[in-house]
């Protein structure tokens, strides 16, 4: 029995195809042929999932707290924060879903299908297992098919397996060949099978559908990408500053409500006290300010096309420092082209151009990746090829095979004057007559060099026919040999004139015999995948920021070398190989993992062990794919980035996706991600410090046995309000000038250099608080108790704002970029505590009293130590930092 009769068999089918009975039985036994996504959050799950945070679970107890001891007002501006911030965060991540979502592919995928005899385009989806399914030169592959029939067929598999160079696929079977190819894709068959997703580069082909769906060679991956995504960096470190504030918040709580209840104070007014520092100890405006920084940085990568799917892997980026990219269409063009040639005469331009199946329609090429790249050379050349094809139509074309290496085109020649000329030349060499006034023809021929040079005779130095001779051959092999080793495809060009009659009368004479001798050598191309322009000064960027960058892909050794020499990915460091990966042990392989600059003719689940082996080292790894095949280190990597042009299952699997598929914009994705980090580091550490000098002042005043200076309102204004606008603008603050010459960020949000500077600062807050509160107590006796404690909360409360303004500028960044917002948030600040201060109604809420102006200079001398302690700060216990 046949191999082909096997497989029909095999499948219960023929070649005339399944009938709808048996159509019928197959959908509703196997299912459509799509790939199934994991359910995806609802709306309300969205809005939810922004409640689940430790911060925010503690301000609603904080404003639960306050409801039951009556302050309503408190507990109303606590839950409007948290509803405001929920708001936010459900906006920003439904917004970048609905980006997502608008990138895909919203056209469905059609098949050529025969059925019952008859011939039909149907939808994709409703293909089934033993359907008969034509292809052919620009169709995608509609679902995993077995080859039946093949007709010079090429295939893209580039999405699938990273090789940029089209796969020759057949339908002739090798003997005893395994077809349980449903869990055994081996060698000895994969030249018989086509791949879903895959393109149709050029030739035709009839295949039996023998995967679909979740079945095929894409879907198989995709359902390793069904799991949930781990924790991004940033998410770690807000998890476990909000444990350790959330820690500090309960002491604090716990420690001055008995402190309070020893000295006397009411059960009410100490709780009271007691839940407003709880409150003061966690940065209620951190989830709101947080939320609006990240919105901010993806809407500013949207402008440098980057799209973010993930709210907080925004900043992930800006940690890592590994970034493991593929070759094909992320550092290159992924289209091939020509490198380097060596042209004898313009017949090479004509031989590219004619001894062509490719063309390019609306900017976009179809046929073989090689023929296109030889037609955009011929069209890009000086040399004017627009009227090629009516000066020399084709008449015959002798195609190319893996064996014959080489394709033959032949042509009438409608205008040619030099074509008399070069006969001349060619009849003067062999010593022979020629007849000018005969019609002739002419064959261009274009292949591997070394097949191509045995079946040329002369060559064609500019217009001059010789004779070629071993000097000439060595001459044309060197120059072979030298852009072979530079990892080019090299094709050489020849052409003849073809003046015998039995020939030009006959075109059944014009065969591969009888057309492909005494051809006239007239060049060399090299192709390749280029690099794009842009990776290299890439790549340089991310050398400078202390970011390794590794090169994966399924591509040749000797190609993926040459690439990555030239963009100076690899250097002092190794090259792996799959199968030498696949040798290696765990221990083994992690022992030279930090050497490999390099991997190649790696498979999908070697690229997911690259990974999951960087980030077990401690390295926060960035990978960039835009292939079937990537999806799963896309999904497993600190952060995934896939390209804009690349799969669907890609995208779905990232966290970014980059929409103009350049390499580049990774380096601005760093900085921005870097910046946000930067920012969130500043309010954090201006909220913490405020805070901290809110829970010492408190503290210290309970411990010193004298008034409070702040009552539980005015801690909240300080916290809630007073925070807000300056907090905000430090999120909206630009890029530090050094950026991208110092190392990624690996530790928490607060270092211990942090915790000192903070420390130091909320010190400095409260001795000076302490300081003019009783200084003020002491002065203002004369207006009695009850003013003299209001007027002394007040300039105590005023400069404990001023403080907090003061600082917010000591934390601002170093940046060419101004932010023009941080002068609003200031002044915004400012005017909101005189109102609080002078308006009446706001004076009875906040038990504020007017204060004059020797008290506000007193005020501003006073809140100008922050600067004097940050300044002593920088230059001898912390020099400088973010």
């Amino acid at each position: 029995m046949k191999i082909q009769d096997a497989i029909l068999s095999k499948y219960d089918t023929n070649l005339e195809g399944l009938s709808l009975n048996q159509v019928n039985e197959r959908q509703a036994k196997f299912g459509p042929n799509e790939l199934k996504e994991k359910k995806k959050k609802s709306k309300i799950q969205i809005f939810l999932m922004q409640f689940a945070d430790i911060l925010i679970i503690l301000l609603i107890l904080a404003a639960i707290a306050s409801y039951f001891i009556g302050d309503i007002i408190d507990s109303l501006v606590i839950l409007f924060v948290v509803v405001l911030n929920a708001v936010v965060g459900y906006r920003q991540e439904y917004k970048a879903e609905k980006a997502m979502n608008e990138l895909k592919n919203l056209v469905n995928k059609k098949a050529v299908v025969r059925r019952k005899g008859q011939i039909s385009k149907i939808n994709a989806k409703d293909l089934t297992i033993g359907d008969i399914v034509l292809v052919e030169e620009g169709d995608k592959i509609p679902a995993d098919l077995l080859l039946l029939e093949t007709t010079e067929l090429k295939i893209d598999e580039s999405s699938l397996t990273g090789e940029s160079d089209p796969v020759n696929k057949t339908a002739k079977y090798r003997d005893n060949v395994d077809l349980d190819v449903e869990n055994n894709i081996n060698e000895n068959i994969r030249d018989n099978l086509v791949y879903m997703d895959s393109n149709v580069v050029s030739g035709r082909g009839v295949g039996l559908v023998y995967a679909i769906g979740m079945d095929t060679s894409i879907g198989k991956i995709a359902s390793v990408i069904q799991e949930e995504s781990p924790e991004t960096p940033l998410q770690e470190k807000v998890d476990k500053l909000g444990k350790i504030l959330g820690f500090i918040a309960i002491i604090t709580c716990v420690f001055v409500f008995i402190l309070e209840s020893f000295e006397g104070m009411g059960l009410v007014e100490n709780f009271m006290t007691a839940v407003a520092l709880a409150v003061a100890a966690v940065p209620e405006g951190l989830p709101a300010v947080l939320t609006l920084t990240l919105a901010l940085g993806m809407e500013e990568m949207a402008k440098s096309n980057g799209i973010i799917r993930r709210l907080l892997a925004v900043e992930t980026l800006g940690s890592c420092n590994i970034i493991c990219t593929d070759k094909t269409g992320t550092l290159t063009l992924n289209q091939m082209t020509v490198r380097e040639s060596e042209i004898y005469s313009n017949k090479t331009y004509e031989g590219a151009y004619l001894c062509n199946n490719a063309v390019i329609k609306e900017g976009k090429l179809i046929g073989d990746s090689t023929d296109g790249a030889a037609l955009q050379f011929a069209e890009e050349s000086d040399y004017k090829t627009e009227n090629l094809k009516e000066r020399y139509p084709r008449i015959k074309e002798i195609p190319l095979t893996s064996d014959r290496k080489r394709m033959t085109t032949i042509h009438s020649i409608n205008e040619d004057s030099r074509t008399n000329d070069i006969l001349k030349q060619i009849k003067i060499i062999e010593d022979k007559e020629f007849d000018l006034n005969d019609k002739k023809l002419i064959a261009f021929t274009k292949g591997a060099p070394e097949i191509i040079l045995a079946t040329c005779k002369y060559i064609d130095n500019n217009g001059k026919i010789e004779r070629i001779t071993k000097k000439t051959r060595s001459r044309i092999n060197k120059s072979t040999k030298d852009m072979t080793q530079s990892a080019l495809r090299v094709l050489a060009i020849g052409y003849r004139i073809i003046d015998d009659k039995e020939l030009i009368e006959d075109r059944n004479n014009l065969t591969e015999n009888n057309v492909e001798k005494e051809f006239i050598f007239s060049g060399l191309i090299g192709i390749m995948d280029p690099p794009k322009k842009e990776a290299k000064e890439a790549i340089k960027k991310c050398k400078t920021a202390g970011i390794k960058v590794i090169m994966i892909t399924g591509d040749h050794k000797d190609t993926a070398a040459a690439i990555a020499s030239e963009l100076e990915i690899l250097t002092d460091g190794k090259i792996l190989t799959g199968d030498e990966l696949n040798k290696l042990s765990n221990e083994e392989y992690l022992a030279i993992a930090d050497d490999i600059q390099v991997y190649a003719r790696v498979y999908p689940e070697q690229k997911l062990r690259i990974v999951e082996s960087l980030k077990s080292k401690g390295n926060v790894v960035s990978m960039t794919g835009d292939g079937v095949n990537d999806a799963p280190a896309l999904k497993k990597a600190s952060i995934g980035v896939a390209m804009g042009n690349g799969t669907d299952v890609a995208k779905e699997s990232s966290d970014m996706i980059l929409q103009d598929n350049n390499f580049a914009t990774i380096v601005k994705a760093i900085e921005e991600g870097r910046k946000i980090f930067d920012n969130i580091k500043r309010f954090v550490k201006f909220q913490v410090s405020t805070n901290v000098g809110a829970i010492l002042t408190i503290v210290g005043a309970t411990i010193i046995d004298i008034p409070l200076p702040f009552n539980a309102i005015q801690i909240l204004w300080i916290n809630i309000i007073m925070d807000g606008p300056p907090a905000q603008s430090l999120g909206m603050e630009g890029a530090e000038k050094n950026i991208m010459e110092r190392k990624p960020e690996n530790g928490d949000i607060l270092e211990r250099k942090d915790y000192i500077r903070i420390l130091i600062s909320g010190i400095v807050m409260a001795v000076g608080t302490l300081g003019v509160f009783i200084y003020e107590l002491n002065t203002n006796t004369r207006l009695g108790t009850k003013l003299c404690l209001e007027k002394s909360m007040t300039v105590a409360f005023t400069l404990f704002v001023v403080y907090q303004l003061f600082s917010a500028y000591c934390n601002r960044s170093d940046s060419e970029k101004k932010n023009r917002y941080f002068a609003f948030a200031m002044l915004l600040s400012l005017i909101l505590q005189i109102c609080v201060i002078y308006i009446g109604p706001l004076q009875k809420i906040f038990k504020t009293a007017s204060i004059g102006i020797m008290d506000w200079i007193l005020i501003f001398v006073v809140a100008a130590t922050i600067f004097v302690a940050e300044f002593i700060m920088r230059k001898t216990l912390l020099k400088k930092s973010i």
